[in-house]
């Protein structure tokens, strides 16, 4: 796996470091032109990180791996807020894009979506991973060669997303997700993963079989990972 690089932290927060020293390795350089971001609790002190620093993501693009269907960008609920919360708000991008959960016609948002993946190819995505090894709502099973699309999020899924959700909205059974082949396109992707809940999946990675029913195994395919982990493996 000369592809697969294991970087092992300590914590989250070195973990922030870690990626805080790529990015801003991959900025210095030129390279970094549009970047795939994430959600949830692994990504906020690595924003955090970003916020504090002297990064500048002024001639940045970014793209966001999903959103829910049904809720709208203003919810607490929504990744659009989450994002907004946690970084746009701090920090100022070239352009920010992120699925519309709201959109009258959900095929044509993730065919208009993807078409902008096309034309605005993704020099660095960021990734965490489920505790089913699934990576942005590409579920179990989910084909390699999927591009962004209308998923249906497993019960797993629910169970563990369902603790975010601050008041009684409930958590939808649907989000608009890049495919697997869309998160493959970026020449460079990042993972993080951390506490105990994510060993079978980077267990998995590291066994070097891929599989369809563990997502996170299609990375062995891609020719630059890097993974950041506090787990002994």
């Amino acid at each position: 796996m000369k592809n697969l690089k294991l970087i092992k932290v300590e914590s989250p927060t070195q973990g922030a470091e870690q990626v805080y020293e790529i990015i801003k390795d991959e900025l210095e350089s030129g390279r970094l032109n549009v970047l795939g971001l994430a959600t949830g609790s692994t990504m906020v002190p690595i924003y955090d990180k970003w916020i504090e620093s002297d990064l500048d993501f002024t001639n940045i693009v970014t793209f966001n791996l999903d959103e829910y269907i049904g809720i709208p960008a203003s919810s607490p609920n929504s990744y659009a807020y989450f994002m907004n919360e946690h970084l746009f708000d701090k920090k100022e991008f070239r352009k920010t894009n992120i699925p519309d959960g709201m959109a009258e016609d959900l095929a044509e948002e993730c065919e208009a979506y993807e078409e902008l993946l096309q034309e605005y190819p993704l020099d660095l995505q960021l990734l965490g991973v489920g505790e089913n090894g699934h990576i942005a709502f590409n579920e179990p099973g989910t084909s390699f060669d999927s591009v962004t699309h209308v998923a249906r999020l497993t019960e797993s899924t629910l169970g563990v997303n369902s603790q975010y959700f601050e008041n009684d909205e409930k958590i939808p059974e649907t989000a608009l997700t890049m495919g697997i082949s869309s998160i493959l396109g970026a020449k460079k992707l990042v993972l993080l993963a951390f506490g105990e809940k994510k060993r079978a999946a980077i267990t998995k990675l590291l066994e070097g079989d891929v599989t369809v029913e563990w997502p996170i195994t299609k990375l062995l395919r891609h020719d630059d990972v890097t993974v950041i982990t506090d787990l002994e493996i």
